[in-house]
């Protein structure tokens, strides 16, 4: 290893004449250094224990356990009296003593610059129609963070052991929104409310009167400004009388605030278009890129306190992972206020709190890192990436395995989907035969595995604009594209790419990462690639989705359509051709996953953004400094890590894994009911039944249930599941869908309907049900 000059060090070995190093001053590295000053031991149980609670909240929202009506009962709880009582408490205890302005005035001038700069661009950029509502909620979105849910347990964690007075800045940062930058864009909402009048019938001294008074409702504003006061009047102390009550409401708190956050994710991101996707791209990088730059640029401009170098850098840090915090759901809650923007914010929320893991514990550790020891950083980047990439290569396998088991890889997009997880696979064994042929020194043998990690690598960064691409395809029948053209561009573009680099390149000698194994014309030639199929992902979300399986369901009943029927059929089916089960067996194969494609290839951006920004940053920056290895490190969780997206998404296939494991246990419990007499059932199924049955089945009957041929010369009355959760909607005995699920449910129970092959419970879907007499 060599060194580049006085209290330089280099990251990378360098050949004999040309060199690709990226270097660190002696000054960032005795600073980085010292920055030991957070328990990384404990993060990582803070964000499982965050996270694991908002995927039960997740789960019981998925699973119907609480609908979306009974979740705003818990809603209102954690935002009305939780809340406030947490605030209150704090704003009481707070000790202004130990408060370092110079941070809470970085804080604060960073979210006015996104705030303003998210703004201005959407009023110049956004149609005219709606400019202003937009304005107001973008910038909202941008800058209100989820401080107090998830960010507080993960700066307890971090810092309660080293710098305990952190914390208290989250209690004294967070009015910044509530009182001063939310009112902005509230009073941007009703001005495109006056605006929406036409009439303009209310004055402008009205629309400032409604946001003020808006703003003073807010009982998590209004318990900030009470808090205040009584810290000043009661001197630093919660009456003993009021004591026990204000803890109870305020420790229960973070429990509830993140379960809650887990229920109002579920269903987000099922109406996406390609518009909707454009703006949650910007929205997201404002949000976890930009606005953690700007509050450690911030405060390493406005700290000039005499103080050692270890208490600045880690307010610096404090300040960026402050701000990688994601939105908060309150947000949400004003896009619903306002009618404005829900399908942006809402699913921006979701994808903002998931990346945002990630991003934060990669950051925190990386600044715990002694930088002096460029061997121990190369040997960390490789033993992550070997490491993801020995996770990802195993749920790949699986998800691989689920693809061809329900034989949707003959189709469209799923076709271009298996290419790209077979890429994914090969780049997985390539860097696990990396990481052992590197400490070879069989030249042949790191050739050949570069070639296959290199080439497998690229496929990824091409694969997600062919399934973007192939969606657009399928919507549009006017183009025709041979799907076997882009299967071998998919392949055959990274191989050119590759022996190009063979070819061109020149191989450094004594490098651990194979990122840079081929010099400078690596990093170019990938950036290229990422930068022209980047831009092929942009997406089309079907908007009528049933309507592929409508006219697959017509196709095939009127295959027997001249045949006369004669016959009524009255109980279970027993028939193995039953056309109502072919046609539910097809649909399922049919089913082309939009949603989840979508999703897919906009998380893959981000990849892509990262990778593309590490070329370009190592391209024009030979001192590219500690946020240059923060994003390599980040760059080789989402390369390798991609597995992990795919079984998320795909793994866990509906109908061949969960509808199959949900049909078995509905089979074992319902046989058990079936047996049970109609007294023995629960009070609730029996009293559903017995009003459904008195006061609604005739109409329902009436209104929903058609003859449908389900043999040669045989016809039932049967419905769809979404047809009587429709149904159930327009006569008020549900108030959402969840509800209409449950009210099914039980009346499948009871035994006034039943699946047509006694397979399914009640769904919210097409499947075929039956009254029963």
């Amino acid at each position: 290893m060599t060194a580049g000059g006085r209290g330089r060090v280099n990251i990378m070995m360098e050949a004999p004449e040309k060199s690709l190093s990226f270097n660190f001053s002696s000054e960032e590295l005795d600073s980085s250094a010292l920055s030991s000053a957070m328990s990384i031991d404990r993060l990582f149980p803070a964000l499982l224990e965050c996270f694991g609670i908002i995927l039960c909240g997740y789960i019981a929202g998925r699973a119907n356990i609480i609908t979306s009506t009974q979740a705003k009962g818990l809603g209102s709880f954690v935002s009305k009296f939780a809340l406030p009582a947490l605030l209150f408490k704090n704003m009481v205890l707070l000790d202004f003593g130990n408060v370092i302005w110079p941070f809470l005035w970085s804080i604060l001038i960073a979210k006015v610059c996104v705030f303003f700069l998210v703004c201005i661009l959407t009023l110049i950029v956004a149609s005219p129609v709606s400019r202003y509502s937009k304005a107001g909620l973008f910038s909202i979105f941008a800058t209100q963070s989820n401080d107090f849910a998830l960010g507080y347990p993960i700066v307890e964690a971090l810092y309660q052991s080293t710098y305990p007075e952190y914390l208290q800045y989250i209690y004294l940062v967070a009015p910044v929104s509530l009182m001063f930058l939310n009112p902005i864009g509230f009073a941007l909402c009703e001005i495109q409310k006056w605006k929406d009048q036409g009439n303009h019938q209310q004055s402008k001294v009205v629309i400032v009167g409604v946001v003020v008074l808006q703003v003073i409702k807010n009982p998590i504003v209004f318990m900030v400004v009470i808090g205040i006061i009584a810290h000043f009047v009661l001197h630093q102390t919660v009456p003993v009388f009021m004591a026990q009550f204000v803890d109870g409401l305020a420790n229960s708190f973070g429990g509830a605030a993140l379960f809650y956050l887990g229920l109002s994710m579920v269903g987000q991101l099922g109406k996406l278009t390609k518009s909707t996707v454009v703006t949650l791209i910007l929205l997201t990088t404002a949000k976890l890129l930009l606005m953690p730059l700007i509050c450690k640029d911030m405060v390493d401009l406005l700290d000039k306190r005499n103080t050692s170098d270890l208490n600045h850098s880690s307010l610096s840090d404090y300040a960026f992972l402050y701000g990688v915090f994601p939105t908060a759901p309150s947000v949400a809650i004003y896009a619903v206020y306002y009618n404005a923007e829900l399908e942006v914010v809402t699913a921006g929320m979701v994808i903002s709190t998931f990346l945002s893991a990630p991003i934060m514990y990669v950051s925190a550790w990386l600044l715990t890192i002694r930088w002096t020891d460029p061997q121990r950083l190369m040997n960390s980047l490789q033993n992550v990436s070997f490491n993801i990439s020995i996770v990802s290569l195993v749920v790949l396998v699986w998800t691989i395995a689920v693809m061809f088991l329900s034989k949707k890889f003959k189709r469209l997009p799923h076709l271009f989907t298996v290419n790209f997880f077979f890429a994914q696979i090969l780049t997985c064994i390539g860097m696990i035969l990396w990481n052992f042929v590197v400490k070879e020194s069989n030249f042949i043998g790191q050739v050949l595995t570069f070639t296959l990690l290199c080439t497998s690598l690229y496929s990824t960064f091409i694969w997600p604009g062919l399934i973007a691409l192939s969606l657009v395809l399928l919507k549009s029948e006017d183009l025709k594209v041979s799907p076997a053209m882009l299967v071998i561009a998919g392949w055959g573009i990274p191989a050119l790419v590759t022996a190009v680099l063979l070819i061109c390149g020149e191989k450094m000698f004594g490098v651990i990462d194979a990122a840079f194994f081929y010099g400078r014309a690596q990093v170019i030639i990938p950036g290229e690639v990422i930068f022209l199929f980047s831009d092929l992902v942009h997406f089309r979300v079907y908007e009528h989705q049933t309507e592929y399986s409508c006219n697959l369901s017509g196709f095939i009943i009127s295959l027997f359509v001249l045949l006369p029927p004669s016959g009524q059929c009255e109980s279970r089916c027993e028939s193995t051709d039953c056309l109502l089960v072919q046609v539910e067996e097809l649909q399922q194969v049919a089913d082309r996953q939009v949603a989840r494609h979508v999703l897919m290839c906009l998380l893959l951006i981000v990849s892509l953004l990262a990778n593309l920004s590490s070329c370009v940053w190592l391209l024009f920056n030979h001192n590219p400094g500690r946020l240059y290895l923060e994003l390599l490190f980040f760059c080789a969780v989402v390369n390798y890590g991609q597995g992990l997206l795919s079984f998320a998404l795909f793994g866990l296939d509906k109908h061949l894994i969960l509808l199959p494991f949900k049909k078995r246990l509905y089979s074992l419990w319902y046989g058990k009911q079936e047996e049970q007499p109609q007294s023995d059932l629960p009070e609730e199924i029996r009293m559903t039944c017995t009003q459904f049955t008195k006061y609604h089945k005739q109409q329902c009957f009436h209104d929903i249930v058609k003859k449908r041929r389900c043999g040669k010369k045989t016809m039932v009355d049967c419905f769809l599941g979404c047809e009587l959760v429709e149904w159930l909607l327009q006569v008020g005995l549900a108030q959402d869908r969840g509800e209409a699920v449950l009210y099914g449910t039980r009346l499948q129970q009871g035994g006034v309907l039943q699946h047509i092959k006694q397979e399914y419970s009640f769904q919210d879907s097409p499947l075929y049900y039956r009254f029963m007499a």
